[in-house]
């Protein structure tokens, strides 16, 4: 995703005045790590209400869902009232927490890597061809899987559970969250629905990665746009939706059986196939508006935020050497 720099025409000229210019020296893998860790915070902080009601919708159909005071979401938005209505604003950020641990966990080896890890594949070449590129997300993303499954399996049982007056809650706090798992299911209940969830990320973020690589890549190729913010803008925004599309109904898949009570799937597979025989094919594209929002919005602020803490790192740094 970082290129070195080219000799500034007039539109980067332009460019520089709505964000910092591109680094002449590629960053290393400390500070794309750091600035990928801090921008997917970012974005979390940002959209993850969205991610809320979209973990909502998708478990939506699940009887004890249904069974609390039979509470019904419509639409993205008509969940986010109905949950401020009912349990409160605070609701809309269960689990934050443990989202921004999974983040820093996470975009920090998923993101942070992929630069590396597609050099590595091309033998530090310059171009990388399309089967590389993907080779190389679907790499770091089951990497990241891997190492991050717990604070994920917490995020979303903290998003799915509800903040009801004779509702019982499954979690009080993030720390007491990871014990209780851990005390009653073991291990394998903290990386619980790992498979479906590597299945997810690697289409994600090899996706996600690819597509905004190769959106950005065709503006600066075409000179349509300079590499700074309203390339990375575009870019992100096209990414979002190309990912929404492919990755949604493993998303669903995997919210459901991590959420799930110990016996109600037998597995991954079983909790899909249940899915599709009780609701039907519509059931894996439950939450898309909200998933899209969030992850459209999402890419934005987390790739604008990624290139500019990236470049304002490398900035940093080379003032410093300067001064030494």
């Amino acid at each position: 995703m970082e290129k070195r720099s080219q000799p500034m025409s007039e539109l980067d000229i332009l460019g520089t005045m709505v964000g910092l210019k591109p680094s002449d020296v590629p960053p290393p893998l400390a500070v794309k790590m750091l600035s990928a860790g801090a921008a997917a915070c970012i974005g979390d902080l940002i959209t993850f209400p969205l991610d809320t009601a979209k973990v909502r919708l998708q478990i939506q159909g699940e009887k004890k869902v249904e069974a609390a005071k039979n509470i019904r979401y419509r639409g993205v938005f008509g969940t986010m009232a109905t949950m401020v209505k009912t349990e409160g604003p605070r609701s809309l950020y269960n689990g934050l927490i443990a989202g921004l641990q999974r983040q820093v966990c996470f975009a920090s080896i998923r993101i942070g890597l992929y630069d590396n890890v597609k050099n590595f594949y091309t033998g530090d070449k310059d171009h990388a061809g399309i089967v590389t590129r993907i080779l190389a997300g679907c790499t770091t993303g089951a990497m990241a899987v891997s190492f991050a499954q717990p604070t994920d399996v917490v995020k979303v049982r903290f998003q799915a559970q509800m903040n009801l007056d004779g509702v019982a809650r499954r979690y009080n706090g993030t720390m007491q969250a990871y014990k209780h798992i851990f005390m009653n299911e073991g291990l394998r209940g903290l990386w619980k629905g790992t498979l479906p969830n590597i299945t997810r990320n690697a289409l994600v973020n090899c996706t996600e990665l690819v597509t905004y690589d190769l959106i950005k890549e065709a503006i600066l190729k075409h000179n349509l746009l300079s590499d700074n913010l309203p390339c990375h803008f575009v870019s992100a925004f096209g990414a979002g939706f190309v990912t929404t599309v492919i990755a949604s109904p493993v998303d669903v898949v995997k919210t459901r059986y991590m959420n799930s009570p110990p016996g109600q799937y037998k597995s991954a597979i079983n909790c899909a196939w249940t899915m599709m025989t009780k609701e039907g094919p519509t059931a894996f594209y439950k939450g898309f508006v909200p998933s899209f929002l969030r992850l459209g919005s999402w890419n934005v602020v987390m790739f604008v935020s990624f290139e500019q803490i990236k470049r304002a790192m490398m900035a940093t740094k080379q003032r410093m050497e300067t001064h030494n």
